[in-house]
């Protein structure tokens, strides 16, 4: 009988391929350090967003499967690029006009906008463990400015300053004509002012590790790198980082695949293997644009964990990695509804197949069980119907269709329904177009509606669904013009749920109701 370590040796899905590359980085010895160490960067330039923690949730699920392949320790750091300096002013945050003579000051000396904390690096910090924290995540957070200021990178910038010659090489074959006369892998922090700046280095002073430069007033200055004096740009930043902690994987989005080879040739340089890398593509907004912590588009974390739980984000992030997917408020729906799914199937399956499904990467084997008897989808539609503003009224139609069910014994439904009754009312209810039936429409709403009134009341859904394309059949060509007209007559939407189901929970007699509201044309004028 197979276990899940030999199935992960051979399973397609992705994280386990992508365990098996780092496995394979030590079949020969095993990590000096003693543990294999997997690292996601992050930019506090602006509030994290939901991009943030699909990179961890994605190097989480890695993790996860590389745990179940082999007995070496791992572990995960979240490390913040907080000495950066602030180059402009997120859109997304108050008291935009304290923050305007801070420009370009590292993000941990930047006040806070919001009032909270010591800094604005601190702050978004800060929001980063949090959401991280919400979702279980297994980590260590670094910052850089500690990792400066205390000396954790002295070792590296002083080997960057013997093999300043040699990594400039690296960097001026990426570099236009002009940017390479004023580059140089460090950037200096200004004694006074404390500003990051982007001057040209006069000198690098390698038996006593300083550099030499002038400000931009033309004084000149000498600053030892250590010490948290000098910080690398962003590209050496990479490298140096992964030699500085013995990073063995990284993942990040595909607008930085042209600068790997970079990343890595700095990363021998300073006397270190490379990690292996995971590309993945960007997520989108509603509109096809790259979503960016700086701008605020898109969809935040708390926004999501409004209308959905955490779980249902996790099983998004799961999905096809290697493709750019839209992520804005419509994607939440059917992402609950999968990710149940999943869960339900989860029990019934062997190991193989366990191993592919996404409940295992975002729980391990000891996945919970599902108790929604009732889709969300569902019960956005009821809610629509209902006009439902409490869980209360929900409730009366659940405990009708499934007796057994209560708030008590079903609590991801029950969190379901207040998720539903939001979404619906926010996004759902602004949206409702209800449009008057056809002629050829009108005569299988009546045949739908006459039949429903000759029923005893004690049918399922099943039974309720094969009445529902009886009335259709022979009028529909093809059959789903009939359930496009039921939701969009009935339920003011462009699709819905199964329908049978649909009678099934809002109740028969309710359904003969709706019916004759929409022939006599009340739910348009609603």
């Amino acid at each position: 009988m197979l276990d899940m370590r030999e199935t992960g040796m051979a399973s397609k899905a992705w994280p386990f391929d992508e365990a098996r590359r780092i496995l394979k980085r030590y079949e020969k010895i095993p990590p000096e350090k003693g543990y294999v160490l997997f690292e996601t960067g992050y930019g506090p330039s602006g509030l994290p967003h939901i991009g943030t923690f699909g990179e961890v949730a994605r190097t989480t699920m890695i993790m996860r499967a590389f745990r179940e392949i082999s007995d070496i320790p791992a572990k995960l750091i979240c490390f913040s690029d907080d000495l950066d300096g602030m180059r402009k002013i997120p859109g997304n945050v108050p008291n935009k006009e304290t923050l305007t003579e801070h420009i370009q000051k590292p993000l941990t000396s930047v006040p806070d906008p919001f009032g909270k904390f010591e800094s604005f690096g601190h702050h978004n910090n800060a929001m980063l463990r949090r959401f991280l924290d919400t979702f279980g995540f297994e980590y260590e957070f670094y910052s850089a400015t500690d990792f400066y200021k205390s000396g954790k990178f002295d070792q590296i910038l002083k080997r960057a300053v013997e093999k300043y010659d040699e990594i400039m090489q690296v960097m001026l074959k990426s570099l236009r004509e002009e940017r390479q006369k004023t580059y140089s892998i460090f950037l200096p922090i200004h004694p006074e002012t404390g500003r990051v700046l982007y001057v040209p280095i006069n000198e690098i002073d390698e038996k006593n590790y300083t550099i030499s430069f002038n400000d931009e007033d033309g004084k000149s200055w000498s600053l030892p790198v250590t010490g948290g004096n000098v910080k690398f740009q962003w590209k050496p930043d990479f490298g140096a980082r992964w030699a500085a902690l013995g990073v063995d994987f990284e993942m990040y989005g595909k607008d930085h695949s042209t600068n790997t080879p970079i990343y890595d040739q700095i990363c021998k340089i300073l006397g270190h293997r490379p990690p292996e890398h995971f590309t993945y593509e960007l997520f989108l907004d509603d509109q096809g644009q790259k979503i960016s912590k700086s701008s605020g588009n898109g969809i935040s974390i708390d926004e999501w964990l409004t209308y959905a739980s955490p779980e249902s984000l996790s099983y998004f992030m799961y999905q096809k990695p290697k493709t750019a997917k839209r992520l804005y408020f419509d994607v939440i729906p059917k992402a609950v509804d999968e990710y149940h799914q999943q869960l339900r199937a989860y029990d019934t399956q062997d190991l193989k197949s366990k191993a592919a499904n996404p409940v295992f990467h975002i729980h391990g084997q000891n996945a919970p069980k599902s108790d929604m008897v009732v889709p969300f989808s569902m019960l956005l539609n009821l809610a629509a119907v209902a006009n439902a503003e409490d869980n209360h009224q929900l409730w009366g139609f659940i405990k009708r269709y499934a007796k057994d069910a209560s708030p008590e014994n079903n609590p991801q439904l029950d969190q379901a329904v207040s998720f539903a009754i939001g979404y619906y009312n926010e996004f759902v209810k602004p949206n409702k177009v209800f449009r008057l039936p056809s002629s050829i429409e009108r005569e299988a709403l009546t045949d739908l509606r006459n039949m429903l009134s000759d029923l005893d009341g004690n049918q399922d859904a099943e039974e309720l669904q094969s009445i529902v394309f009886a009335c259709g059949r022979e009028k529909f060509d093809p059959l789903r013009d009939w359930f496009k007209a039921l939701y969009e007559v009935l339920l003011g939407a462009s699709q819905g749920p199964r329908f049978g189901g649909f009678i099934a929970l809002y109740g028969i007699e309710e359904t003969i109701q709706l019916i004759e509201k929409a022939l006599d044309g009340l739910l348009v004028k609603d």
